[in-house]
């Protein structure tokens, strides 16, 4: 299961405030568990944003959806009828959940509501491949939705290297370069401007370099 914790709301305000119409999109799995992202999540922060921009004399409209999962294309396609007349979505999945949704609607820019803590494992026949290490410290929001953390060989916040060749990593002519993605995708958003912002030095104490995490949630312990 994956372990999230919600995002400031100011954080969440400043990457939202300019658009006009935005979905709060919530997911019925781990973050449902951890309370960080199920139904109830969803409406609260949904309310909280109205009344902050209603207090602000903004008109700010907001949906809000609960999916099943975000990281199944058949969930993700019970909103493919309604997504496009949104400016924006902000996602309270794992940063796996908001990445594979920006996968499917390249058009809309996915901001993240939660910060993905930490990802237990599932292990079951199958194959998969990886979208997020749980940093602690999203920063999908900069990066058009493409974690240069897990998917830059180096872990670049300010890429690419100079490695990089056609599009692909040099550990590997099979591996896209993370931040080659990156790029892409800020171009078809018409966000290429974003590539300019250097990213600052990641605190890095958020990350498991220090050992297995804890999250603690006073307010929900029984």
């Amino acid at each position: 299961m994956i372990v999230a914790e919600k995002k400031p709301i100011e954080e969440i305000i400043e990457e939202i405030k300019d658009y006009k119409k935005i979905l709060i999109a919530g997911c019925n799995e781990c973050v449902t568990v951890c309370e960080a992202g199920g139904k109830k999540e969803v409406g609260v922060l949904a309310s909280a944003l109205r009344m902050y921009f209603i207090n602000n004399g903004k008109k700010m409209e907001i949906d809000e959806v609960t999916l099943e999962r975000q990281c199944d294309h058949e969930y993700l396609e019970e909103i493919r009828n309604q997504i496009g007349q949104y400016d924006a979505v902000v996602s309270l999945a794992c940063g796996v959940g908001v990445q594979f949704m920006a996968e499917k609607y390249r058009r809309i820019p996915i901001y993240p509501g939660v910060n993905t803590s930490f990802m237990g494992v599932t292990e079951e026949r199958g194959v998969w491949t990886e979208r997020c290490q749980g940093c602690g410290q999203c920063i999908l929001a900069r990066t058009a939705s493409i974690c240069p953390i897990s998917r830059c060989a180096k872990r670049l916040l300010n890429g690419p290297c100079g490695g990089s060749t056609n599009g692909k990593c040099e550990i590997s002519k099979d591996l896209d370069c993370a931040w080659q993605l990156i790029i892409d995708r800020l171009k078809e958003l018409n966000r290429l401007d974003d590539y300019e912002k250097l990213l600052p030095i990641k605190d890095w104490s958020t990350e498991r370099a220090g050992g297995p995490r804890k999250v603690v949630r006073e307010d929900v312990r029984l």
